[in-house]
């Protein structure tokens, strides 16, 4: 059977109009592409996508009979804390009266589907539901409150009928509110294996938990081994689990899933979580993201570390808490954002892969009685025009208000298609997909103050110009703003929704012009791109014998040659080319990081740099070594003979620093890796001060890696 590709592009037709006294073309909305990168079958790649996250039993309720019945639930939904009636045929409903693609939204970021206990947990003295879908007990079922498995695959399919995708929450670091003591005590955190009990919290002879009492957050250690709250902690070592959580997640994969928003990333070992994306990728692989909670953090080298080193993306707080520093509280300035822009792309190995947002179900809604509609529409509108993937919390498109849990997470009030911020969402949205710019490119500071920022995205020749003026009050004269932007006319995409303007740029040169008091306005100008030009390469990690998908412009339709490093990929390795995408077989080289180019007639791409080629298959191993005695300023590091292990590097790529106050105390330290499955591995551990390393006398430790599940392997400090 061959394969038909239709590929659409509307040419771009300049038109003429006296405008700054002169005729220039005019250039108007960006080419429409039919193209594979765009399309809802792209499950690797959402730099084209914008996500819109709703809790689903907040939305709309589609089908009455599903609803909990008594103490549960709540018609009015001014109960918070309980069921409101929301599911997933309300959902199905709304996208088949177009509210989501008139919105311009093309992904559809669910509560966590799985079934969820039914108990009510009274927290002083007001009862409490699973409405959220956090308090999971069997994760191979749904939770009957949204729907059946029918529905849920209704809903997958019209979603898809839509080019719509569908992003599924899953929280595998924890079932359901338990106590130790006391097994009556809610649902005692049950964990079922689609209908079979695998066991609970207390009586826990099989070890599915952690019983370590609840997490302080002093430290990542004590968060990862310690209980999120009173949530019963889930033991990730145990190969129960592990091999319970890789075949939970491909039933939803069957389903047709096309994304992962992992809750909780950073309670629970990266070593595990590195091992478990490994299988997604090697089976049904799908974007993926985690929630890695900063708070007002402005950073953290360990939530870096994982964005670049566990095979998945992350919510950027990063990009969140500056936005609204600067638009929400104004408590910032324009400078710093752009400091932000600049640092993160610097730091993050794949920046436009961590998903911007300006707020969520976990903080204080973005929208407040003394913020501005303006400022949240200005928000918005840089989220959507920024790097990353943008995420819109349902009900921002109708000014929803809200401060703390469950106040953030209220009924969804309206579905007008003509507030000013659906109108604002509506008109940017679609340019992820007609703009690469957009889509793909990179960021330089045009003109800047404090209130004030024009910024230029850029790929291959494609460009847009954002102007976003925060001072409600105050216009500003622009001069001698300079751009990509060819010689002509351009009108402002958002149409003056935002009071913006048209501006005239005479080879890049922007004549002079005046930005309005609280005005934001977007210019773009696309063209082919006949140059092989690499956007995107998901997933991020993989092994031999893996597909790859390459996103981009300009690879032409002829088969040319993938590069990973220097290795050249050809001929039936190569299983797809198009002009916009290319799958690719991962080669037989060793493992470490890659970077990726495309030759396409002689010509060579840009390169994608990081792209990790694991050794094989993954298992999680607890690494845990016995009398290591370390001086003030020392940490205890891991190497050993693969790539999962550092290749005996003692710099970045070593494992560590280990852990050794929780499930072991001090002088005995561990550490779970992902490391390739039925491998004899060679380690030794390290003392590390600054530059300073001491190493471990004697002989390698050896250890050989079961094929499947998880181990331990326990040594001594060799003085």
């Amino acid at each position: 059977m061959f394969k038909w590709t239709k590929r659409i592009i509307l040419s771009t037709t300049l038109s003429f109009s006296l405008l700054a006294g002169s005729a220039l073309p005019i250039f108007p909305a960006a080419s429409v592409f039919a193209d594979a990168d765009t399309a809802v079958t792209n499950k690797q790649n959402f730099s084209t996508d914008v996500i819109y996250q709703v809790f689903t039993d907040r939305f709309l309720d589609g089908n009455p009979s599903n609803n909990p019945t008594g103490a549960a639930y709540d018609a009015s939904c001014s109960n918070l804390k309980l069921y409101c009636g929301g599911d997933w045929q309300g959902l199905i409903n709304k996208i088949n009266d177009n509210y989501f693609s008139d919105l311009g939204i093309t992904a559809l970021w669910i509560s966590q589907p799985v079934e969820n206990i039914y108990s009510l947990i009274n927290y002083s003295g007001v009862n409490n539901t699973a409405y959220h879908g956090y308090w999971a007990r069997d994760f191979k079922k749904t939770n009957p409150a949204f729907g059946t498995m029918t529905d849920f695959q209704n809903l997958i399919n019209t979603a898809h009928a839509k080019g719509i995708k569908v992003i599924i929450d899953f929280a595998p670091n924890h079932t359901s509110p338990a106590m130790e003591t006391d097994t009556s005590f809610a649902e005692n955190g049950k964990l079922y294996n689609n209908g079979t009990l695998l066991g609970g919290y207390t009586n826990d002879t099989n070890k599915l938990f952690h019983h370590n009492g609840g997490s302080d957050f002093s430290t990542l250690e004590n968060g990862i081994y310690k209980n999120l709250y009173d949530l019963a902690d889930l033991n990730h070592n145990n190969s129960t689990i592990d091999t319970y959580f890789k075949d939970a997640i491909k039933l939803w994969l069957d389903m047709g899933i096309d994304g992962i928003r992992v809750d909780a990333v950073k309670h629970m070992p990266m070593g595990w979580q590195k091992n478990w994306m490994s299988s997604i990728y090697g089976y049904k692989p799908v974007f993926t993201f985690g929630e890695w909670f900063l708070g007002s953090s402005a950073s953290d080298a360990d939530n870096t570390n994982f964005a670049n080193q566990s095979g998945m993306s992350l919510l950027d707080f990063r990009f969140n808490n500056e936005v609204r520093n600067v638009f929400r509280d104004n408590t910032s300035t324009m400078v710093a954002l752009d400091s932000m822009i600049t640092s993160t792309a610097a730091d993050y190995a794949q920046v436009n892969d961590q998903v911007t947002f300006i707020d969520n179900h976990d903080m204080d809604r973005f929208k407040t009685s003394a913020v501005n509609n303006r400022r949240l529409e200005q928000a918005l509108a840089f989220t959507l025009t920024s790097r990353g993937v943008p995420a819109i919390y349902y009900g921002t498109e109708q000014y929803l208000t809200g401060n703390g849990d469950p106040n953030n997470r209220a009924k969804m009030p309206s579905f007008s298609k003509t507030t000013t911020a659906f109108n604002v969402i509506s008109k940017l949205a679609p340019l992820r997909k007609t703009n690469p710019a957009i889509a793909y490119g990179t960021t330089q500071q045009r003109w800047i103050n404090n209130d004030v920022y024009v910024y230029e995205r850029k790929f291959g020749n494609n460009v847009a110009v954002v102007a976003v003026n925060r001072n409600l009050s105050t216009s500003t004269s622009i001069s001698g703003l300079t751009t990509s932007l060819p010689s002509g006319t351009y009108n402002d995409v958002l149409a003056g929704v935002l009071s913006g303007n048209n501006i005239t740029s005479t080879g890049g040169n922007v004549a002079n012009f005046t930005l309005a008091a609280g005005a934001t306005a977007v210019w773009q100008y696309t063209a082919n791109t006949t140059t092989p030009t690499i956007g995107h390469v998901g997933p991020v990690m993989g092994k031999a014998g893996n597909t790859v998908t390459i996103d981009g412009r300009g690879f032409g339709t002829t088969k040319g040659t993938v590069y990973f490093g220097t290795t050249a990929v050809t001929g039936s390795a190569i299983t797809s080319w198009e002009d916009t995408q290319i799958k690719v077989t991962i080669p037989a080289v060793a493992a470490g990081n890659y970077a990726v180019k495309v030759a396409a007639s002689g010509v060579n791409s840009n390169t994608y740099n990081n792209f990790t080629i694991l050794s094989g298959n993954q298992v999680s191993v607890r690494f845990v070594i016995n009398n290591a005695s370390t001086t003030l300023g020392q940490n205890l590091y891991l190497t050993g003979n693969v790539a999962e292990l550092g290749n005996w590097s003692t710099g970045p790529l070593a494992i560590g620093p280990a852990f050794n106050q929780v499930i072991y105390s001090y002088p005995t330290w561990y550490y779970d890796v992902s490391v390739p499955a039925g491998t004899n591995l060679e380690f030794k551990f390290f003392k590390k001060n600054g530059s300073t390393i001491t190493w471990e006398n004697g002989n390698n430790h050896t250890f050989t890696t079961p094929t499947s599940g998880t181990a331990t392997v326990t040594v001594d400090w060799q003085p």
